[in-house]
């Protein structure tokens, strides 16, 4: 299996809109943050976690030409808001299925009405297959990917994390309630939530989330959804060996 951050950064991404800061300024390639976003590859499966804001230069960059499945975490806007680049791969590939919980749904098709409820002709629209997950009930992408919802908690907003085989991927939380807990146990590696070094109302922080990784203890694990508080190279020294922040374009590959 093989996991590519696409994007890394949070809302606003980085470098923000008129920010003068270290991480704004910086010259390192790491501290340039695209929305979240990740791909999986597993055999012969692609699947894209989140249609990012800024999905269509995050395909044209890791030369996206196919993908399996598409899976939504929660409906905001720099989560979802890349859907209809979609569309050149519907155009070429037909329909696709996409993955949400039900209150995102409820959000996806208010936002994207021209989408699941069209009512004009002209124009060409994303060809996309709905699906609802539950948390815990498994579903499978082929034949040998497994993937598991489990649901965390951003504020006060149920947000799907998403177990793929021995990976899972959880951002934007700021607590996981016992029973997700459970079912991120025995990972090889750990994608998770960690928007700055200080404490936030909806996410979780630096500390926070290296307490979840210590109780945890994933193989691996990599911190994404990063602000501009963040800088690569300075606040790396402040994780364990097995932990880092991710960085766009960066793969991992399970060993």
């Amino acid at each position: 299996m093989k996991l590519t951050f696409l994007g890394t950064g949070t809302s606003t991404g980085v470098p923000s809109i008129g920010c003068d800061c270290e991480t704004c300024l910086s010259d390192d390639p790491r501290d340039k943050r695209l929305r979240v976003s990740i791909l999986i590859e597993h055999r012969d499966k692609k699947v894209l976690v989140d249609t990012s804001i800024d999905f269509r230069q995050q395909a044209l960059r890791a030369g996206i030409r196919h993908l399996d499945a598409v899976l939504i975490t929660h409906c905001h806007v720099d989560h979802v808001f890349g859907l209809d680049d979609i569309r050149p791969l519907n155009f070429r590939h037909g329909a696709m299925p996409i993955f949400a919980n039900e209150i995102a749904w409820i959000d996806l098709k208010r936002i994207f009405q021209y989408v699941f409820q069209p009512t004009h002709f002209g124009g060409g629209l994303p060809k996309l297959v709905p699906h609802t997950v539950v948390p815990e009930a498994k579903f499978s992408i082929g034949e040998e990917l497994e993937i598991t919802p489990l649901e965390v908690i951003h504020g006060k907003l149920p947000v799907i994390a998403y177990r793929f085989n021995d990976f899972a991927y959880a951002t934007d939380l700021k607590t996981i309630p016992p029973e997700s807990m459970d079912g991120l146990r025995g990972l090889d590696v750990l994608v998770l939530d960690c928007v700055r070094i200080k404490p936030h109302s909806t996410h979780l922080c630096l500390e926070e989330a290296l307490d979840i990784i210590a109780y945890l203890k994933p193989r691996r694990a990599y911190l994404t959804h990063l602000n501009h508080d963040i800088l690569h190279e300075r606040d790396s020294k402040l994780l364990p060996a097995n932990v880092e922040f991710a960085y766009d374009g960066q793969v991992v590959d399970q060993n």
